[in-house]
């Protein structure tokens, strides 16, 4: 899919991995709508970009609020080829604690935004997707996801995060086939220990210890490097199905 002229939908692409996936689809001559949740710096970030990135206040796991971000990317740019999945949270807590079992309604949040939102993304930009006209190539569009490096070796706390991410892992290949029909490809990005606004909070000593895990290079991820390989998978059109892990060679330890 080429790059330029294209119009993309960008969840979580207010801050961290999302932000400079809008910031690198710009650059390459495309347009973006900004989906973020309400309160995000969503318009903030689309107004730096100008005409071309528009901010639509959604909760991915609304099939209304996605609906209506669809229709504004189609609205304001004519249509829809790429959606870029950065939307997610991830909340932490071992299975039994010493007050008890994790609550079921965390368990449930983490699944319902990063696996269940993902999902919702996805079928509703296909479906936008599936009216383009396809390129010579017959593709009509293209879905890129984000798992973890959790979804392989997820750390204690990490029962709920890991499980949904790996879920996306998961439904990539069964959705790429759905979809191949139609002309869309999916493709999953796993990322490592990324320098993001989440791993910001930490502090400096706990930052340093999680890139020293990472064999080489021995650093934290750059949101850019996430961004650049989103670039690539929507200009390589042999590629589909597949997940892509993006973590220096990074295996997670157990905590």
């Amino acid at each position: 899919m080429q790059i330029a002229g294209s119009v993309a939908l960008v969840t979580g692409g207010a801050s961290g991995l999302g932000a400079a996936t809008v910031r690198a689809l710009v650059e390459a001559g495309g347009r973006a709508v900004i989906v973020d949740r309400a309160g995000s710096p969503g318009e903030e970030v689309a107004r730096a970009h100008g005409a071309a990135v528009r901010f639509a206040a959604a909760d991915v796991t609304s099939e209304a609020e996605v609906a209506a971000a669809i229709a504004r990317a189609v609205e304001a740019f004519g249509g829809l080829h790429v959606a870029v999945n950065c939307a997610g949270v991830g909340m932490a807590m071992r299975t039994v604690t010493r007050e008890g079992p994790m609550p079921l309604d965390l368990f449930r949040k983490v699944v319902e935004v990063n696996l269940i939102g993902t999902f919702n993304v996805i079928r509703l930009a296909a479906a936008e997707m599936a009216r383009n006209a396809p390129t010579a190539d017959g593709e009509r569009g293209v879905i890129v996801n984000t798992a973890s490096a959790a979804a392989f070796d997820g750390q204690i706390g990490q029962a709920g995060y890991a499980a949904s991410k790996a879920g996306v892992v998961g439904m990539t290949l069964p959705i790429a086939r759905d979809l191949a029909s139609l002309g869309i490809r999916v493709v999953t990005i796993a990322p490592g220990t990324f320098d993001t606004p989440m791993l910001a909070m930490l502090p400096e000593p706990q930052r340093q210890a999680l890139a020293a895990h990472v064999p080489f290079p021995p650093r934290l991820g750059r949101p850019a490097e996430y961004a650049a390989l989103v670039r690539h998978v929507v200009e390589n059109t042999y590629l589909n199905g597949e997940t892509i892990r993006l973590d220096g060679a990074l295996r997670m330890p157990p905590r």
